[in-house]
């Protein structure tokens, strides 16, 4: 399991990357200094949250699988509040382009979120284990 789910980050990963180096030369063109900025401070932002989670489930899943699925729902919470309140408090900001800053974090939380489904789908994984009894008659 989690071999296949490393796969995925690292694909769904190398997409995101992609698309970050689009919307900071988008964000450079547009807007300059400050546009560049606020597109580096989105894919950061994006980068530590996803790198939060993807620890946090993966120490979930080595120690105590049972609840990986509360840990990965209870760090998205978290990142929901902490994207609200990091809106709130640079929406006002002329040290960057809050803009650029918000679309950036959006367009690299789509393409990620698109790049693990795609892999997800497209990975051949078991998920049913088989157990063959080798005492049993066939």
């Amino acid at each position: 399991m989690l071999a296949s789910y490393a796969t995925i980050i690292r694909r769904a990963a190398a997409l995101t990357a992609i698309a970050a180096a689009i919307m900071v030369a988008v964000g450079a063109a547009v807007s300059g200094v400050k546009g560049l900025i606020g597109a580096l401070l989105g894919v950061a932002l994006v980068a530590i949250f996803y790198g939060v989670t993807v620890s946090v489930v993966k120490w979930t899943a080595k120690y105590n699988p049972q609840i990986m699925m509360l840990a990965g729902m209870g760090t998205y919470l978290l990142k929901i509040i902490v994207l609200l309140v990091l809106v709130g408090l640079f929406q006002n900001s002329t040290a960057f382009n809050p803009r650029l800053f918000g679309l950036t974090a959006i367009v690299c939380v789509l393409v990620y979120s698109a790049g693990q489904v795609i892999w997800s789908v497209r990975l051949k994984t078991l998920y049913v284990e088989a157990h063959i009894d080798p005492g049993a008659e066939q």
